[in-house]
């Protein structure tokens, strides 16, 4: 069995659980679903669901480098939204972060997400060389 490696940046939330930022694996990087919370207040942001996407996606670049990848290596993303009525929204500072680069992806409503944020999104991405 392959060495699983624990992620951990202090440039992205810590986790609020028993789980890591993300783990490296064979090659991958499999990095938790990231919220729009600021990594050195741990304060959740709250407004518009395009300000929450680009922390989160912030957040989330943070942690691909800190496991030695990038937003150019993400191979899938899963977004959770509140609302799916938002989904334009987020879109467009998707479309922002990942220009064009274009992963799989999988866009869902959730009846509620952590700490009652409006947007979460998870990655499986390949380690840089890998």
């Amino acid at each position: 069995m392959s060495e699983l490696k624990r992620v951990h940046t202090d440039h992205a939330p810590a986790a609020i659980g028993p789980y890591s930022q993300a783990i490296v694996s064979d090659g991958w990087v499999f990095c938790s679903g990231q919220i729009p919370l600021d990594p050195q207040s741990g304060e959740l942001l709250t407004g518009s669901v395009a300000d929450q996407t680009h922390l989160v996606l912030r957040n989330l670049a943070q942690v691909l480098e800190a496991a030695g990848s990038s937003m150019s290596r993400v191979v899938k993303t899963t977004v959770f939204l509140s609302d799916m009525n938002t989904f334009a929204e987020m879109n467009a500072v998707y479309a922002e972060h990942f220009g064009e680069h274009r992963p799989a992806r999988a866009a869902v409503q959730a009846a509620a997400l952590p700490k009652f944020c409006d947007v979460e999104i998870e990655c499986v991405a390949r380690v840089s060389g890998a």
